[in-house]
């Protein structure tokens, strides 16, 4: 299936065909990726007295809970809730789901013990463009991502200049493939979490921060169509499936 779609006065073809699925799966395993301290998640049969619902265990049908979090254990997208007394859900944030994305690619640089992404490296990758989406990949960038435990392993992370100026230049949408924007071990600063949703200003209740992404090396920096699809939950943050298309 091909269309052409008008963005900004200028057309654009894309191949729905050729979907890029840049977010991570979800397994009841202890090799699912996982931060913040949480067990992984888990797969298995409703038991209801005699009843297990699995049709190995001679059930017509399989019947699971599903436990996870959805901060933790893979893709989510997440509101201004995330951080907030008052109560704000994604379900309410994001109500369109087609964006005008650029996908850019840094090498976090060392600052002290950390490795940080600086506002320049998001300026110089971006060129000027100011796409309602943004999404940053990572190198190193190995299948690691797709498993990796985070827990205690002070991950890269943006500056807090680097999200004031991605909200600066009015991006909406942020993704991005690490378990936060912020340091892991922050005291509970949230300093990017806080300059892209405009904390101590006017909320920005219409972004939104996708983390746990992966984008494959093979998938080159450039202009892209985002479908953000995202699970209905009512709370801060739900598992999302990030799908990106080559435009030209």
């Amino acid at each position: 299936m091909k269309a052409t779609i008008e963005y900004n006065g200028t057309s654009y073809q894309i191949d729905f065909n050729k979907p890029i699925d840049i977010s991570l799966p979800l397994s009841g395993t202890p090799r699912n990726v996982n931060a913040w301290y949480v067990p992984h998640p888990e797969i298995t049969p409703v038991h209801d007295g005699d009843f297990v619902g699995s049709v190995k265990a001679g059930a017509s049908t399989n019947f699971n809970n599903i436990f996870f979090n959805p901060h933790g254990h893979g893709t989510h997208t997440e509101c201004i809730g995330h951080i907030t007394k008052e109560f704000y859900n994604v379900n309410d944030t994001l109500k369109t789901f087609f964006f005008a994305a650029e996908l850019i690619s840094v090498t976090p640089q060392p600052q002290g013990e950390d490795l940080v992404i600086s506002k320049s490296q998001i300026e110089e990758a971006l060129n000027g463009a100011t796409p309602e989406a943004i999404v940053i990949r990572t190198f190193p960038n190995t299948d690691e991502k797709l498993t990796k435990q985070y827990s205690n392993t002070n991950p890269p992370y943006l500056l807090e200049e680097a999200a004031l100026f991605i909200k600066e230049i009015g991006i909406k949408h942020l993704l991005i493939d690490l378990p936060s924007v912020d340091k892991e071990k922050d005291n509970g600063a949230l300093l990017a979490h806080k300059a892209f949703w405009n904390f101590h200003g006017e909320f920005r209740l219409d972004a939104t921060i996708t983390e746990f992404i992966y984008v494959p090396t093979s998938i080159v920096d450039g202009s892209y169509l985002l479908n953000l699809q995202m699970a209905s939950f009512v709370n801060d943050a739900s598992p999302s499936k990030p799908v990106l298309y080559k435009i030209w």
